[in-house]
């Protein structure tokens, strides 16, 4: 069996969330309807943005979930980069950089509150 992980991210506006982590991550969508776009992120792991049946999600409203970039290497100097980066383009920072026990890592949110972690990858 062959199967393959889809992260779904609740969004209000699918392709604005999708320009803002087409922006981020440096990606194209690999699929795009009006509600629905997906971004492959490598074999067996796809990142989605969805706002069908979702209209007026806020950012007040609290999230119990991330997304976890895991940055292979992970140095400090290449998380420190991605912060400088993220911060550059007016991304909202959560928690700047940190050391949390597996490296460090720091928190950032898009335009609908959900969560965005980068960390080194185990």
């Amino acid at each position: 069996m062959t199967t393959s992980v889809v992260s779904i991210v609740y969004v209000s506006d699918a392709p604005a969330a999708a320009r803002f982590y087409g922006e981020l991550l440096g990606l194209s969508p690999s699929l795009e309807t009006s509600g629905y776009i997906t971004f492959d992120l490598g074999p067996g792991a796809e990142l989605a943005v969805w706002s069908g049946r979702f209209a007026n999600l806020s950012p007040e409203v609290p999230r119990t979930s991330e997304i976890c970039l895991a940055i292979e290497g992970g140095r400090p100097d290449e998380i420190h980069a991605i912060f400088e980066q993220w911060r550059s383009k007016g991304v909202t920072i959560l928690h700047e950089p940190h050391d949390a026990g597996f490296g460090l890592t720091f928190l950032a949110a898009d335009p609908d509150g959900n969560r965005i972690r980068v960390a080194p990858k185990d």
